[in-house]
């Protein structure tokens, strides 16, 4: 497509629906289409938790139990409550009883550090923390830490339950287009963690559009191992499955094994994941000699970090089933593109732009390159319902990448080609993104130059089968003996695993400009030359 030029993705079917019709009967809040199937579809499995299973009558019932329970614990209207923990019924139930009530959700995953939870907190501001203690050892501890108070729920297992704190309330609106839903956090150890604030109508635009193209209907049932900490988990697998009317499995974290029981037990129809989950699969099959039993499964697919062709390859003649493709970020709650279900792509596209967004390519400055097969390369800019409402109390950070008129710079280098099939040539924004989970590199090497025999470091992506590893470039202080393992054990204690570098390499001196500006396309050059560790 010509740089500069807007374009909007036209509407398209979904289900024999058109997506406008589906866009148009968005409700206001993410509560109210899960109440509505309580009263359809009461019978229909909505959710199950380990041992637990619900109706959508059983969890629209919990929803409205749990919404008198927030206010009697004090959460009134515009509230932003802060959840510390993993999947599981109890984080479910309290987002969307916190929508029946206006409050805001900040999603925090429990294996965050200490550090890192702390200035999430400071930056929310939450009227009170809940932590899913039942469903994650690292929640029961971030509570134990806070002195939180143990609460064991009915219904929801075992919880901790924050102090209520005197924290003002943000205003209410009537619009889903305006109020916010929940809050993800993109980073946390440096002291602006920041809160991307995501509406509800943006959320239900990617539950209704992107959840009924991957066919999140009424009797699927969804394997949901992607955290709801991660806005892919929480708009597409969570609210795409319960919007939709299907059950959705609620999974803490992924194991292989847990994952081909559920598969084969359970007939699960749906799965999302991340490619490095595929390729554990696979290894996992291959080391203990198991065959794959998938006796419903009908549709995978893979997003929150680069497909490789290899990797797609080997899953799709395994699973006999096409792996799709997506493409999103946070910012964008999150899904901007996907493959259609009828697809079969052998390449790396992301597929084509959801219906109604609109998107452009901006040309690059000076430092970018340009595709050598004389495709248009630009920074891709997308705008529509999905889109975020800003940084929370971070204006100049919302302006840096979202303009008045609701255009946001992905930051991201694409094209697309003549079928309007979008790829993503590069991340102008160096973000690494690992198993799933954005890294962001200045947060890495702040907590690496905190070292007292550190100068300088530079933290770059490595690309690796079906995933991105960190690699962090270590300048030690003149005269410094410093041991790579010392300096991985300080990481340790402040970075949350995924967080950690792959491989160390401790040099003399970065490469840098005149000007001392460190030339990190140098160091992606070296570390993808470096043999793994």
């Amino acid at each position: 497509m010509a740089l500069s030029v807007t374009r909007r993705a036209p509407d398209e079917a979904i289900f024999g629906r058109l997506a406008s019709e589906l866009v148009a009967e968005l409700p206001d809040r993410l509560s109210h289409r899960v109440l509505d199937n309580a009263r359809r579809l009461p019978d229909r499995a909505a959710l199950v938790d380990g041992e637990v299973r619900w109706s959508y009558a059983d969890l629209g019932r919990e929803i409205l139990e749990a919404r008198e329970w927030l206010v009697s614990l004090g959460i009134r209207p515009g509230d932003r409550l802060m959840t510390v923990g993993e999947n599981s019924r109890a984080l479910v139930v309290v987002l969307l009883a916190a929508s029946e009530l206006d409050a805001w959700v900040a999603i925090v995953n429990s294996r965050l550090t200490a550090k890192e939870i702390d200035l999430i907190r400071d930056n929310c501001l939450p009227r009170r923390i809940f932590y899913t203690s039942e469903a994650s050892p690292d929640a029961e501890a971030h509570g134990r830490r806070h002195a939180a108070e143990p609460l064991a729920h009915s219904s929801l297992g075992a919880l901790q339950v924050g102090a209520l704190a005197d924290s003002d309330p943000e205003p209410v609106a009537a619009s889903g287009a305006e109020q916010v839903a929940a809050m993800i956090y993109t980073s946390g150890t440096t002291g602006t963690p920041k809160g991307v604030m995501l509406t509800h109508r943006g959320i239900l635009y990617i539950a209704s559009i992107s959840g009924g193209m991957r066919h999140l209907s009424e009797g699927q049932r969804v394997y949901g191992v992607l955290p709801m900490s991660h806005v892919f988990g929480l708009s597409s697998v969570c609210m795409g499955s319960l919007y939709n009317g299907a059950c959705l499995y609620t999974v803490p974290r992924f194991d292989a094994a847990m994952l081909l029981d559920a598969l084969k037990r359970e007939r699960i129809t749906v799965l999302q994941g991340v490619p490095a989950m595929y390729a554990r699969t696979l290894e996992f099959l291959r080391r203990q000699g198991q065959a794959l039993e998938i006796p419903a499964l009908i549709y995978i697919s893979a997003g929150g970090s680069p497909l490789d062709a290899d990797i797609k390859g080997r899953v799709e003649a395994a699973f006999g089933l096409t792996l799709h493709n997506g493409y999103g970020l946070t910012e964008a709650s999150p899904t901007i593109s996907q493959t259609r279900i009828d697809d079969r792509h052998a390449n790396n596209t992301v597929g084509r732009v959801l219906p109604l967004l609109e998107y452009r390519l901006e040309p690059l400055d000076a430092s970018g390159d340009n595709a050598d097969d004389g495709d248009e390369v630009g920074e891709l800019w997308v705008r529509g319902p999905n889109v975020m409402k800003g940084y929370f109390r971070q204006p100049e950070a919302t302006r840096a990448c979202l303009s008045e008129d609701g255009w946001l710079n992905t930051g991201d280098i694409a094209r697309f080609d003549e079928d309007d099939q979008l790829y993503i040539v590069g991340r102008s924004k160096e973000l690494i993104i690992r198993s799933g989970f954005n890294i962001y590199p200045p947060d890495v090497e702040a907590v690496i130059n905190e070292h007292p025999d550190v100068t300088l470091s530079a933290v770059v992506g490595r690309q690796v089968a079906g995933n991105e590893e960190v690699v962090a470039f270590v300048q030690c202080e003149p005269g410094a003996d410093l041991e790579e393992t010392a300096l991985r054990t300080f990481i340790a204690e402040r970075l949350a695993p995924y967080k950690r570098p792959s491989r160390i390499v401790l040099v003399e001196s970065l490469p840098a400009t005149a000007s001392g500006k460190i030339l990190k396309g140098r160091l992606r050059d070296m570390a993808q030359g470096e043999e793994p560790s």
